[in-house]
């Protein structure tokens, strides 16, 4: 069996998050995003593995980090334990294959609005969702 729906947009769409600051604590390094995991849900709901590539070349050694987010939780992470170049703040990382996954799964938890989603065709874009503001958050709030 086959799910034809997830299988062409699964691979279709990136999560784009940018390094706020990179951070050592004992033997562990952490690169700190902007992405959290109520954008993704999936490395931490069940372990699922999503590439994650820097936007910004890069030939230097790869180093050993995890890449969390910044809402302070222990399951805030988007990858443990892999070896990507080293980034700097301000650098944007595509985290590949959350096309199905993405906005679908997204919360807003911890008061997080979701992120835009940006329509790619060709050499062109248009954005086909507006990020969320704090209004629509407490829009149903009485």
């Amino acid at each position: 069996m086959i799910e034809p729906g997830r299988s062409i947009v699964g691979g279709a769409g990136v999560l784009l998050t940018r390094v706020l600051y990179r951070k050592r604590t004992g033997d562990k390094e952490f690169v700190v995003v902007d992405g959290a995991m109520n954008d993704l849900i999936r490395p931490v709901l069940y372990g699922a593995y999503h590439q994650i590539l820097p936007l910004r070349q890069n030939e230097g050694p790869k180093t050993r980090v995890d890449v969390v987010g910044p809402v302070c939780e222990t399951g805030d992470f988007l990858a443990r334990d892999r070896d990507i170049p080293a980034v700097l703040p301000g650098d944007l990382l595509a985290v590949c294959s959350a096309g199905a996954y993405g906005f679908v799964q997204a919360s807003n938890y911890n008061a997080r609005p979701r992120a835009a989603e940006v329509l790619v065709e060709g050499d062109a874009w248009r954005v086909v969702r507006p990020r969320e503001t704090y209004e629509d958050l407490v829009r149903g709030e009485i």
